[in-house]
């Protein structure tokens, strides 16, 4: 069996003419790496910097190894070919003219010493090798390098190649691929000549002339210097029509047939349809409506642009609907590939696509105008009053498009992007639709499509998790399927594996063509981006949790706030990322992916500097909406946030309570990431900023995580403080979830901590929440010391906030144990210092004590106006929790003064709250057991 190995385009390998897998990207680079240095041997540590550059992983070595060991299995197959090692590292042995870059080398050197007649054919072998961008979606400084250089030596056999072909006077076929080969290489006087000579021999001698002058120019603007002696001498000859330029007349035709005026046929032009196409109807009813309305009614041309990531599915979209609609469309269907994100290669010049659709609609070549301008215009009158489609697929922005759009409403095109092309949408009336991922559903649907229902059915978890990991994104679909397809012993669980671990799951989705290898297809649209937007794209993927706000994108990059705009902008416009809340962004999973190998790849020093910004930028913020929330919580001093940091200004309660409920997920997982990266301070002290907001939302899981995270990160600190604040949070989290002993555990470590380190108003905070615990354990006593001990500690401190906190305890301690009136008096005290502070949040817990103590004293009345007040306190502040156990206490004053209907309807709102937060079992078991109790009294009032 032979293998050949194709290095010139994506890495790939074929046995007797067909694909052969040699695995996910990064393996493929191990194979490209020694088919470089065929029969000679490459040291390990120089494959490892080859494959992984500066940035290899740990334990870098085992994973090469695993690679070697999968590539020797996929060449089992293939004797002539073999991976050993030797006591230096690794030799691929194998034919050097069974790859593709060897062979081109061998080609290029025996032509260049040939005769044109043998050098020609052997010339086009070589060229024909190149499939595209060497080593398509590879990126490693060893790689990029070398790829730079084997650009060169293409342009050199290209160059050799020009001057066989102008020999053989195939000038007019040359002149429209050098002048887009002369727009990269504007200063290269050898492509100039080449060009001038085919202009000259196609009796365009002022044209020449002029490509004279312009590079004349551009020379003495760009480097000071005049045109070389060789360049000069052609313009002179020029000048002076010298015959020696032009080519021996051909012998003419013995005969040649009568020229005919048939009409051609109608171009159709359009690829073939896809093959698995499936769901899109609301995006197909878009065009149908936005594309087909009847032509007599037209009187302005129907133009839709489809956008969307890359391999999200346009241009299966655009034909599907093109070829479901052909009818409309009876005088043909034009169709240009722009290229404006194709990995291998530059966008296509309109003007080079003008010149082919003259060609499809029949214009003889000697009829074609010589200016592109006067081109544009004569495919313009030609599409005057005939019913045409034109596609214009994978277009880079709205330049390209102007000069290929026709002037006639009879015409429809449709045009496909990365780029929502804005300008496009400002000058013309442009239906525009932009396509997204699949849903579970409908990817599911795929998957079933490409692989069979009973495929599908038979791993349904595996199936489940490869739609999620590939975020809805057709073409990761589409690949996974090929891959399962191509190898019948593979397994969907097995993908799922593969995929798990977002650092290689590119390599998972990756195929070795560009056209269909996922990171490739990504790659093409980050580096189609200005540099401020990439660098805002690669600083993104720092942000924590699933998306991030406009303000805080801000910080995040440390630019204007203009320039923030303009960059995210510029990412939406392109599909990197999406808005999907005004001033949301957010990108999905293998967008993610790809942002965070960028980033490794470039180093770490951009990065910290970014996280450290969006720590900052949610840290101060949450610093000062607590302060909002929680006046006379006793505050945290933080450090000066870092330069570009915009801290967002709040003003009221409401706002702050607005910013932490829209920032929740990215703050709770602030604080993992905090402490992931070593930032152990942003770690507790944003804990310690989320720690109202949660528990006043009941979200007490939340508390949990961040506090375990940040008591963690508060111990490498040796931050005593910072760990009694984390341990009294995690006590109260206990306390509700009912696990005492937990409590118990933590409160005691944080009464040590705190009496060790002379830290009595810790002391006396964590009394507190022992006298908090004590009440839940039934241990009405110890509540009571506790409580009197945090009175005593508060008042040597001269701290009013926490006397009046803890005098409400002792109110609730007395309460408890019968002594109401002791429990009036405590609250009376503390509400007076209360309502001087202001304490909103301290008088609606005293309300809620004092009514309860109202209520059971029978002054129904006094109850019901307490609990009232405090009810409306708890909703303005947000405390759900609190306003739940009001509920309650309320629905017992009502049905204590036989107010049946009103106490079950103000029980039913405390448990619909009970359900929403994470309130213990206990606290709902209360309310069902009280609406119970109503039910019960209803029967015996009947």
């Amino acid at each position: 069996m032979a293998m050949e190995f194709g290095l010139l385009g994506t890495i790939e390998a074929r046995l007797d003419g067909r694909s052969a897998d040699m695995g996910h990207m990064r393996q493929r680079c191990v194979l490209a790496a020694l088919l470089l240095d065929v029969n000679r041997e490459v040291a390990v540590d120089a494959l490892i910097g080859r494959v992984w550059g500066d940035h290899a992983p740990q334990r870098v070595k085992g994973t090469l190894y695993g690679y070697l060991s999968r590539l020797r299995r996929a060449l089992v197959n293939a004797p002539e070919v073999a991976i050993s090692r030797r006591p230096g590292g690794y030799v691929l042995e194998a034919d050097p003219l069974s790859v593709d870059l060897h062979l081109f080398r061998d080609l290029v050197g025996r032509a260049r010493t040939a005769d044109d007649a043998r050098a020609a054919p052997l010339m086009r072998e070589a060229l024909e090798l190149w499939r595209g961008e060497p080593f398509t979606g590879v990126d490693t400084p060893w790689f990029n390098d070398l790829r730079q250089a084997l650009e060169r030596e293409r342009f050199s056999a290209d160059a050799h190649d020009v001057d066989i072909r102008l020999r053989a006077g195939q000038h007019g076929e040359l002149l429209p691929g050098l002048t887009t080969l002369a727009d990269a290489h504007p200063l290269d006087e050898r492509l100039t000549a080449q060009i001038m000579l085919a202009l000259y021999r196609a009796g365009r001698t002022a044209d020449a002339l002029n490509c004279y002058q312009a590079i004349r120019r551009r020379l003495a603007h760009e480097l000071g210097a005049d045109p070389g002696r060789p360049l000069r001498d052609l313009h002179r000859r020029i000048l002076a029509d010298d015959p020696a330029l032009a080519l021996p007349r051909a012998a003419p035709p013995r005969s040649r047939p009568a020229e005919t005026t048939t009409k051609p046929p109608p171009p159709r032009q359009l690829p073939a349809p896809p093959a698995h196409f499936i769901g899109r109807d609301a995006e197909l009813a878009v065009l149908d409506k936005a594309l087909t309305t009847r032509a007599g009614l037209r009187t302005t041309m129907p133009l839709a642009v489809i956008c969307g990531t890359g391999g999200i599915g346009k241009t299966s979209l655009a034909l599907h609907w093109a070829h479901s609609r052909n009818e409309h469309f009876p005088d043909g269907q034009l169709f240009a590939d722009l290229r404006g994100f194709t990995p291998s290669g530059e966008p296509v010049d309109p003007f080079t696509v003008i010149r082919g659709f003259l060609d499809a609609l029949g214009v003889a070549p000697g009829l074609v105008p010589v200016t592109p301008d006067a081109q544009a215009a004569l495919y313009r009158s030609l599409l005057t009053d005939r019913h045409m489609l034109v596609v214009l697929d994978n277009t880079s922005n709205t330049e390209q498009i102007l000069p290929l759009l026709p002037g006639t409403p009879t015409c429809t095109v449709l045009i496909t992007s990365r780029d929502q092309l804005t300008g496009l949408t400002a000058s013309h009336q442009v239906a525009h639709l932009t396509v997204n991922g699949f849903d579970p559903t409908t990817a599911r649907q795929l998957l079933a499509g490409r692989l069979g229902a009973e495929r599908v059915a038979a791993e349904p978890a595996a199936a489940t998790a490869l739609v999620d990991q590939c975020a809805g994104l057709p073409l990761a679909l589409s690949v996974l399927a090929a891959r399962v397809t191509t190898n019948p012993v593979r397994t969907l669980t097995a993908l799922t594996e593969e995929l798990r671990e977002s650092s290689t799951r590119l390599d998972a989705l990756g195929t070795g063509e560009s056209a269909t290898d996922v990171r490739t297809v990504i790659s093409s649209s980050y580096r189609a981006l200005a540099p401020e937007a990439a660098q805002v794209f690669r600083q993104l993927v720092q942000a924590p949790g699933p998306d991030i706000g406009r303000p805080a994108a801000t910080s995040l990059t440390g630019l204007a706030p203009a320039r923030t705009h303009t960059a995210l902008e510029r990412l939406r416009a392109s599909h990197l990322i999406q808005e999907h809340a005004p001033g949301r962004f957010s990108c999905h999973d293998l967008l993610r992916a790809y942002a965070v190998e960028v980033v490794s790849s470039a180093g770490g020093a951009e990065g910290r500097a970014t996280r450290i910004r969006v720590l900052d930028h949610y840290l101060h913020t949450a610093w000062s909406a607590d302060r909002l929330l929680h006046p006379h919580r006793d505050p945290i001093g933080l450090s000066r946030a870092a330069d570009g940091v915009r801290p967002e200004a709040l003003a009221t309660h409401e706002q702050a309570m607005a910013w932490f409920a829209r920032e929740h997920p990215a703050l709770v997982t602030a604080v993992n990431e905090a402490a992931r990266h070593g930032h152990d301070v942003h770690a507790w002290q944003l804990a310690w900023s989320l720690t109202t907001f949660l528990t006043r939302r009941g979200q007490w899981s939340d508390v949990a995580r961040v506090h375990t995270t940040a008591l963690t990160a508060a111990a490498r600190l040796g931050d005593t403080a910072a760990r009694t604040e984390s341990l009294r949070a995690l006590a109260w989290e206990r306390i509700e979830a009912g696990d005492h002993d937990s409590a118990q555990e933590h409160l005691t470590r944080a009464l040590s901590l705190a009496r060790d380190g002379g830290q009595a108003l810790s002391e006396a905070h964590t009394r507190l929440a022992l006298g908090w615990l004590h009440e839940h354990t039934g241990d009405r006593a110890a509540a009571l010391r506790h409580d009197n001990q945090a009175v005593r500690l508060f008042r040597q401190l001269g701290h009013p906030a926490g006397l009046a906190r803890a005098l409400n305890a002792v109110a609730w301690d007395h309460l408890q144990q019968g002594d109401h009136r002791q429990a009036v008096a405590h609250c009376e005290q503390a509400m007076t210092i209360q309502e001087e502070l202001g304490d909103l949040r301290g008088q609606s817990n005293t309300l809620d004590t004092l009514g309860h103590a109202h209520q059971q004293l029978g002054e129904h009345s006094l109850a019901l106006a307490c609990h009232r007040r405090g009810l409306a306190l708890h909703r303005v502040l947000g405390h759900r929790s609190n306003e739940a156990e009001t509920l309650v206490h309320l629905g017992e004053t009502h049905r204590a003064m036989g107010e049946r209907d009103a106490a079950r309807r103000i029980l039913e709102q405390a448990l619909d709250i009970y359900r929403d937060i994470e309130a213990h079992p206990s606290r709902r078991e209360r309310a069902r057991a009280l609406l119970d109790a109503l039910d019960t009294d209803d029967t015996a009032a009947r």
